[in-house]
């Protein structure tokens, strides 16, 4: 009885997230469209409106792409779960492997596996297809089959070792078996934040040292006035895979650096590469990075807490179209099961993240204004959202439950007080 009234709510909130996506879905696209023909007045100068069209046309087309997914995903989820399909493929590993680590191991790697082939065909239409449709695509199809190879290879020789670690704790370190895997988990975080720059990276991505002198004095004239240490400044080649840009850094501690796109710098005068790091500074000055893996770790505790409870109630494996394997272990499948059904339970808790990463993105503008330049960044934001296709009229609702970044008005509009509130010594002392 407890199994059929689990099995009614998975698919109640399954049903619920799915309409919600599909009315936010066509919410946005309706939005876009009835601002396409005018360019909003704010940018009325700075953006053309061939280019506000282009991204209106490519904010429709990606957003009608993930409207499908959406149906493709919960017809895999219903057939994973409560068609059977993961009982079947339960079963048939079993057979081959018998109980045990390795069938373990297996039942997650094969369920891996189906799913990377099911998301094949819609990561080549978006790349090969949406992409170069709207002039971002410079990946090759060689490129995009080594990367994805490169990946799963990566993947596997990380991710077994790991799911192997974690299984065994499940199997025998007792009732408490989540608290000790998430000191695995966040032990395992913070490794990848630290190897990441050096050793991962550079598998897919060329590193060179910043070759321009005047740009790299500018920049560390800032990083000196924030105090901010990098282990370098360096430019990536991310135009062998795409013409959008961005700045990020990464890393912590000793093997903190600053990665440009090639794609950045090309378009980008010195003043607004300044004022853009400037924003990325903010975050870590402002201590954003430390915060947001601190609340990761939180919920990463609680969702293994949970975990720790449900792989322990039959009705959670009945519910969702699973036996419980009387002669092997349940851990993988219990792994499975929650990842499939997590987010179908949490997406209505969307806005909450949206709300505290605007609130970052607010605090690291500002720091930029402080420590740069307000017009130089607000500038480079506007060249930004042009040559990356960012719609400049978002669904407002849409825009709550999926962007990390406040809208381009917005965003723009307190910029611009900032820039009339700060001297004009300040503002110019980077010009």
């Amino acid at each position: 009885m407890i199994s059929l009234a689990f099995s009614v709510l998975f698919v109640a909130f399954l049903l619920l997230t799915l309409v919600l996506q599909f009315w936010l879905g066509s919410r946005h696209i309706r939005h876009i469209l009835q601002h396409r023909a005018t360019v909003p007045a704010e940018f009325a100068e700075k953006i053309p409106l061939a280019a506000h069209q282009k991204a209106a046309d490519y904010t429709v087309a990606k957003t009608k792409l993930n409207m499908l997914m959406l149906v493709v995903n919960a017809s895999v989820l219903i057939g994973f779960t409560l068609f059977g399909g993961l009982q079947y493929l339960s079963e048939t590993l079993i057979k081959l492997t018998g109980p045990g680590m390795t069938y373990q191991l297996c039942l997650l790697a094969s369920f891996a596996f189906i799913g990377s082939l099911i998301d094949l065909p819609f990561d080549y239409y978006k790349q090969f297809v949406l992409e170069q449709k709207f002039g971002f695509n410079k990946m090759s199809l060689g490129l995009f089959f080594g990367d994805m190879i490169k990946g799963a290879l990566l993947g596997a020789a990380i991710g077994l070792p790991l799911i192997w670690v974690m299984l065994t704790l499940m199997d025998k370190s007792g009732a408490l078996w989540w608290l000790y895997a998430w000191l695995v988990w966040s032990g395992f975080q913070l490794l990848m934040m630290l190897i990441f720059p050096t050793w991962i990276a550079p598998l897919f991505n060329k590193f060179t040292p910043l070759s321009d002198d005047a740009l790299r004095s500018r920049i560390e004239d800032l990083m000196t006035r924030v105090g901010f240490a990098s282990k370098g400044l360096f430019v990536m080649d991310g135009s062998k895979r795409s013409a959008h840009g961005n700045a990020y850094f990464s890393g912590f501690g000793a093997s903190k650096r600053i990665v440009f796109f090639d794609t950045l710098l090309s378009r980008l005068a010195p003043e607004e590469i300044e004022a853009v790091l400037a924003h990325e500074l903010g975050h870590f000055k402002l201590k954003h990075i430390v915060k947001r893996i601190s609340v990761m770790f939180i919920v990463s505790l609680g969702f293994l807490a949970l975990l720790g409870f449900l792989k322990q109630q039959v009705w959670f494996f009945t519910g969702l179209g699973v036996n419980p394997m009387l002669l092997a272990s349940d851990d993988a499948m219990a792994l499975i099961l929650f990842m499939l059904t997590l987010p179908v339970f949490t997406f209505i808790l969307s806005p909450l993240t949206s709300i505290s990463s605007r609130k970052h993105e607010f605090e690291a503008d500002a720091f930029a204004a402080k420590h740069s330049s307000a017009d130089y960044l607000v500038a480079a934001l506007v060249k930004l959202y042009e040559d990356n296709a960012s719609t400049l009229t978002p669904d407002p609702l849409h825009s709550a439950f999926y962007d990390s970044h406040p809208p381009a008005s917005l965003r723009i509009s307190r910029l611009q007080q900032a820039s009339v509130h700060l001297s004009p010594a300040l503002n110019g002392a980077t010009s």
